[in-house]
């Protein structure tokens, strides 16, 4: 097989099988969630995120994140004290305790041995024969103000007491609008960069980096990057682009985001580095024998 032939392989998604269990798994936690008596009356949007909503994930990564958002409270922030004047504060019972609790009820009594609530963030459901795995996230509304906008996101509240807020429906709104940009292209390039990581990790020929972080850094590289005619003139473009553009320290101008656009991709609080990025490409640049 030749090398172009290969590389056009890894673009592909999860097969079909793995697809089937996905939305196996994914229709068995809604009717939990939907069967679940304490939940009647509380209004909660559950939908899925991450590379298996927005079709970025590959065949070693098909595990499914679910959130599970209670809109009967929004928290907020501001850009700066004063944009938002504040409401009445909400006194109903869902608290970041309690939500989590009913939920993890409501997933024991559908997958009964099959929780794992060791976890500060999501309550893990193992896969089976039938399905895969799954991360199950209690959150809640989240509205950040600015001076002339805002912008609805979800706020997770963690069991060590730390909070983080996420943006799913901006990221898989950039991510699907730059897809269509590059004629389809970027999506598999993000499904190829995952896949050699995850082929780079497995032969300890590199260590292994977060799913997000190689989807960020495909997302990054500019729409021309996809524009090549063969995938390996657009991996060798997107590698050698990711190198070249994250020498040095972080720069105070045209900072790479995520692929929500909501934060910045590098900075003090992120479980990543540029050099995790610049060395992620040169490693992926020699065990491919690039040239």
């Amino acid at each position: 097989m030749s090398l172009e032939d290969k590389l056009h392989g890894w673009t592909g998604p999860s097969s079909a099988t793995e697809q089937e269990k996905q939305e196996r798994t994914e229709r068995m936690i809604r009717e939990a969630i939907d069967s679940h008596i304490p939940f009647d009356g509380c209004s909660l949007k559950v939908f899925a995120k991450g590379s298996y909503a927005n079709n970025t994930n590959v065949r070693s990564d098909s595990d499914v994140d679910i959130a599970v958002e209670c809109t009967d409270v929004l928290y907020w922030d501001e850009s700066e004290k004063g944009v938002h004047a504040p409401g009445d504060s909400y006194k109903g019972v869902w608290t970041p305790a309690k939500l989590r609790s009913e939920l993890t009820s409501a997933l024991t009594a559908k997958f009964p041995g099959q929780v794992d609530t060791s976890g500060s963030t999501a309550i893990q459901i193992n896969s089976n024969s039938a399905r895969v795995d799954a991360d199950v996230v209690p959150c809640f509304s989240f509205r950040y103000y600015m001076k002339h906008d805002s912008r609805d996101g979800t706020k997770i509240f963690k069991k060590d007491g730390n909070d983080l807020v996420n943006y799913p429906a901006q990221q898989k709104e950039n991510g699907t609008a730059k897809n269509n940009a590059t004629n389809y292209a970027y999506k598999k390039g993000a499904r190829l960069l995952k896949r050699i990581e995850n082929i780079m990790a497995a032969d300890r020929a590199f260590r292994e980096l977060p799913s997000f972080f190689i989807e960020c850094l495909a997302y990054n590289c500019p729409n021309s990057v996809f524009s090549h005619s063969t995938w390996t003139e657009r991996l060798r473009a997107m590698l050698f682009y990711i190198w070249d553009n994250l020498q040095g320290d972080e720069p105070r101008e045209n900072r790479w985001l995520e692929v929500n656009e909501c934060f910045f991709l590098f900075h003090s609080g992120q479980e990543w580095t540029r050099k995790d990025g610049r060395d992620f490409a040169k490693a992926a640049w020699n065990y491919l024998g690039f040239e």
